[in-house]
């Protein structure tokens, strides 16, 4: 929490010098008392009587000024607001090594599903497209608001051979920039896939595409170093996660790099990119809300000193 007129702060010096002064009052008439009164008058001369019922409602008068202090230097801090408007692609690697089942029941049907509850979850308002790749990157779905066209097109994904995730990002960023109006609408990427770039343009290229756009690109790297897929040959073929790959596309243009290697840790991760993409964080300021809890405070001592000192004439 930060304050707009700090200076108003000094105000709580006097406030603070107040309880002091308070506080050695009290102990000096405490000890004056027992230095000068006899014993059996000392219970008329100091008698015995709630105390911290006084206590309690000078503290909440002093509350309540420094409620009111606080105020004044107008408090400000960060609240998480829903984001009104945003294009997010969702790119899904479509390589045969998704065909792995070291995730149930397979890379690819898992990915399907934990991306079908990714776009549920985001805002109605929110514009998604989807940018499948293998080979080459194909733009399956357009940037738009109908949802339910974008998980239907993720429904029919299908394998292919080769894996080009640098033409998957180039082909997000094009769709980016189709789409974007005289508005400043904040873009995002999301990237899954469990392998290497074999074809096509480099994933350090399209990094640099991503940068210069101001699009992040946020990478998931999806699978177990365990999996395995059918070669044809009746020998099973190593297909390894490369993390490394993916995290440094990430990183180098401001996005996020996630892994998972279970369904249930794809859809952890989709929800945290969620949940970062669906809100933002705007300054607020804070004054009317310590004015408000001062006047509360107020009341309340107000109220408990009627209902205990008040006494009838």
């Amino acid at each position: 929490m930060t304050f707009l007129s700090p200076w108003f702060l000094l105000l709580l010096i006097p406030l603070a010098g107040l309880v002091i002064a308070a506080a050695l009052m009290r102990r000096r008439r405490d000890r004056y008392a027992v230095r000068f009164a006899a014993l059996p008058l000392l219970d008329r001369v100091v008698p015995e009587r709630p105390g911290w019922r006084r206590h309690l409602t000078g503290g909440l008068g002093l509350l309540s000024l420094a409620m009111l202090v606080m105020a004044a230097a107008r408090p400000e801090a960060d609240v998480r607001v829903p984001r009104e408007q945003a294009t997010v692609m969702v790119v899904v690697d479509q390589s045969v090594s998704m065909e792995a089942t070291d995730v149930s029941p397979s890379r690819l049907e898992a990915a399907i599903e934990a991306g079908t509850r990714f776009v549920d979850g985001l805002p109605d308002n929110f514009r998604v497209g989807l940018v499948g790749f293998a080979g080459n990157a194909e733009v399956l779905a357009t940037p738009t608001n109908d949802h339910q066209a974008v998980k239907d097109a993720l429904a029919g994904l299908t394998l292919e051979p080769m894996t080009a995730i640098g033409e998957g990002v180039f082909a997000s960023l094009e769709q980016v920039r189709e789409s974007a109006t005289s508005e400043d609408v904040p873009a995002r990427i999301v990237l899954l896939s469990d392998g290497s770039n074999t074809t096509g343009r480099s994933p350090s290229e399209a990094a640099a595409a991503a940068s210069e756009a101001g699009v992040p690109v946020s990478t998931i790297a999806y699978g177990t170093p365990e999996g395995v897929v059918d070669g044809g040959t009746g020998r099973p073929i190593r297909v390894p996660v490369d993390a490394e790959a993916l995290a440094a596309l990430a990183e180098s243009t401001g996005g996020t790099a996630y892994q998972a290697e279970s369904s249930d840790e794809l859809q952890a991760v989709y929800e945290d990119i969620g949940s970062s993409i669906g809100w933002v964080a705007e300054p607020r300021e804070l004054a009317p809300y310590f004015a408000a809890a001062a006047f509360l405070f107020t009341l309340i001592a107000a109220a408990l000193s009627l209902r205990w000192f008040a006494r009838l004439v």
